[in-house]
Order: C-alpha cells, then structure tokens, then sequence
C-alpha cells in the first residue's frame, strides 16, 4: 500500500482506520486473555452497597423534603399557598368559621326581643304566639347570611393574600410544632397540627356589622381552629422528622458514596452501575406508590367530624414537592441506566452509537466541504476526546446535584443538553491528516 490511497480518505475514514489500527496493536501486544477470578464475597458486597445505597435514596428523598418543609420559608409557602383556593379547603373554613359564629349568636335571645318589641306594638297575641314559633326560620336564615359572609371572605383574593402571610408568619411555629414545642398560631394538640382561624371570624364579624346584623357586634374574640394535620402517629412523625432534618444534608452525599463504592468493587462496573440505577428507580417507585397508599390510610384514621376532602387536598399540597423529587430522581436513575447501557458492547447499543458517529460525522463533512475548517479545534478535540466526555457527564452530575429542587423538566432538559454536548463534540472530532511519510511507513508495517 502506499499513502496515496490514505490521502484520499475523509477526516471521519482516517479517525476510523486509526482507532482501528490501534486497537489491532493493542490486541497484538496483549497475551492471551486470562480467565477473571470472580470472588464471591465481593460480588455479594458489591450487591449488598448498591440495596443499600437505594434505600437511602429513598430516605434521602424524604429528608430533602422534609428538611425543607421545616427550614426554608419559601418552600413551606410554596406548598400551603395554593390550599387558600382549593375548594374543598375553602368549604371545610367556611363551614368551621360559620359553626364559630353561630355559637357566639343566641337565636333564642333574638327571638325573645323580637316578640317584646312586638309586644310594645300592640301586636294581637295571636302574632305573639306565631313570633315564638320563629326560632328554626330565624336560625336558617341566620345560618345562611353568616355563611354567605364567610364564604365572600374565603373565596375572596383578600383572603388568599391573607393566608399566605399568616403561613409565612407561621412558618416558624409550625417548624416548632413539628420538632415538638408549642406556639399560639401553629401548635399541637390531640395529635392535630392547627391553625387559628380568629382573624377570619373578626373579619366576618365586621362585616355583619356593616350588613345591619347588630347582634353580631356582641361577638366576642373567638379563636377557633383548623386542622392541618391530624393523626395518632404525629407524635412519631414529629419525632422521624427531627431525624431526617439532622440528616437532610448529608443522606444524599451518603447514598451517592455507597453507590460508587458499591459499583467499584464489582466485576464488571457498567453492570453494577445499571443495576445501580434500576435499584433507585424501583426505590422511587416503591416510595411514590406508598405515598399514594399512605393517603389511604391517612384519611381512614382522621378523627370524627373532620372533612376527608380538606384533609386530602391538604395531604397533597404537603407531599407535592416530595412527589416532584421522587418522579426527578427516578428520571436521573432511568438516564443513567440508559446511557450506562448504551456505551456497552451490546448489538444495540453498537448500532446506536454507530449511526449517530455516521450521521454526525456526515454533516461534518458536509460542512467541511463547504468550507468550514476546524483546523487547531478539531486537532483539541480529537486529542482530548474522552476527557471533553467526562467533563460534559461531571458538569451534569453538578448540576444536578447543587440545584436546589430538581424537577423533572430540569433533568430532563439536563439530559437533552448533555447529549447535546457529546454531539458538539463529536462534530468538532476533525483530526488532521497525518504526513505522507508516516502513513507510508504506516502502511509498510
């Protein structure tokens, strides 16, 4: 052969011939392949680190969210704000502050003045008799002009700017309500998590005032409450929150080094890394059907009197953002496993990477041929091809790991521009052409 045939490859041919001609050098060099000594006890080590690096991914998942549930305000804010528009929330206040008010108001008492002034009149005694009969129309009545002030106040945007700055005052409280001290806006009591409706029912007291309703001056400050959280364990829940918050910052970082460990110490560590990640995604799904049965189990134990729809619209607005955990690091797992996969010898993942190699490698040429010249980047990158790779993953993994809630949507667009950096790469994978003389005595040999 003589390098005149070489002179006529494209730059992707001649990337191709060399990796070629080294592996053929690589395997000439090497002596015959000795058969792996696999121990047993590593293998079994190896398996025991990653189930355990998945459960504490799971309880990672768990301690992210409720470290910050209890320490950032933003994110408790966050979660109950949208309970001030949730109508099922709105009926279960509306109907505590009507029960609050009407308890404050003795229909009896507006009956007996009622049939006095009637009296002062000259009213005949027949009407007097009809008067006392009124107590059930006048406590209807009643009851519907206190609900409907009630229910102007719940629905009104007013009121969602209210309880969104009371929760933001509480936050605190509730921080101390769970970690198991008291406070007057936010406390526990019975196993209830509550919050104190008052300023709602002076609200409402004022505006019977302004509607005529003169009786409803006499009411005095009432302090009634609504249940956030309500259940036998909360005692235990305060005390396994206490621990995950200690933890909150570090399970993570624990889970991630028993995963590496556990994949180093296997045989083969591609294997042990997509095993790795399938064991967190099943983790996370084990965790997210357990949160749906947990819900179950939750309303089946609330107290008399207390209203499920409340109590499951609450349930969801707290674990919202520990569901979004769950659902973004099962998308990591699945990412990981996919990718882990797809740089292995199987026919699949070979003809995967071989088509994007040739599909990128032509628009290369493409552009090549219209005049683009990588020239001193091309000859970088080629050099420096594996460790521009391993940046891209490292720069990933950081992301994801410093970002403060990952959602699904950032490791997915995580994914997308990832990928979109090994392409990058591998369009800027231009060497250039070596000299003549060292592709003759190339050849030669």
């Amino acid at each position: 052969m003589s390098g005149s045939g070489d002179d006529e490859l494209s730059a992707r041919e001649r990337s191709e011939l060399d990796e070629l001609r080294q592996r053929v050098n690589a395997l000439e060099s090497a002596g015959p392949p000795r058969a792996a000594r696999h121990h047993p006890f590593r293998s079994l080590g190896s398996v025991l680190l990653i189930l355990l690096a998945a459960l504490l991914s799971l309880l990672s998942v768990i301690a992210v969210w409720a470290n910050s549930i209890v320490q950032d305000t933003d994110r408790y804010v966050a979660t109950v704000a949208p309970l001030a528009s949730d109508p099922d929330v709105q009926k279960a206040i509306t109907n505590r502050v009507t029960d609050a008010v009407l308890a404050q108001v003795d229909v009896d008492a507006l009956v007996k003045q009622l049939t006095d002034a009637a009296a002062q009149k000259g009213v005949p005694p027949r009407v007097a008799e009809l008067l006392n009969d009124l107590d059930g129309p006048i406590e209807n009545g009643l009851k519907r002009l206190v609900s409907g002030s009630v229910e102007r106040v719940v629905t009104s945007s007013a009121f969602e700017t209210v309880w969104v700055n009371a929760n933001r005052r509480a936050h605190s409280a509730l921080d101390k309500a769970l970690t198991g001290q008291a406070d007057s806006t936010v406390r526990l009591e019975n196993n209830e998590v509550v919050i104190d409706l008052g300023p709602i029912v002076a609200d409402v007291k004022n505006r019977l005032v302004d509607a005529g309703f003169s009786p409803a001056a006499r009411i005095p400050a009432v302090h009634t409450d609504f249940v956030v959280f309500a259940s036998e364990d909360v005692g235990k829940v305060k005390t396994y929150v206490r621990v995950l918050q200690i933890l909150g910052g570090w399970l993570p970082v624990i889970a991630l080094l028993i995963a590496a460990v556990g994949v180093y110490v296997a045989f083969n560590r591609r294997y042990a890394l997509i095993g790795a990640a399938l064991a967190v995604f099943v983790a996370m799904l084990v965790l997210g059907i357990g949160l749906t049965v947990a819900r179950d189990v939750y309303l089946d134990h609330l107290p008399p009197g207390t209203s499920q729809a409340a109590a499951g619209s609450v349930y969801d607005a707290l674990v919202k953002f520990l569901r979004a955990g769950v659902r973004a690091l099962a998308a990591v797992a699945l990412f990981t496993a996919a990718g882990a996969f797809l740089a292995g010898p199987s026919r699949v993942a070979v003809l995967t990477r071989t088509g994007c190699r040739r599909s990128i490698g032509g628009l290369r040429d493409v552009a090549t041929s219209a005049g683009l010249r990588l020239g001193a980047v091309g000859r970088f990158v080629h050099r420096f091809k594996r460790w521009i790779g391993a940046a891209i993953l490292v720069i990933a993994a950081v992301v994801l790991f410093t970002w403060s809630y990952p959602t699904t949507a950032v490791v997915v667009w995580t994914a997308v521009i990832t990928l979109l950096g090994f392409a990058i790469r591998e369009f800027l994978d231009a060497p250039s052409a070596p000299p003549a003389d060292s592709q003759t005595e190339a050849a030669a040999h």
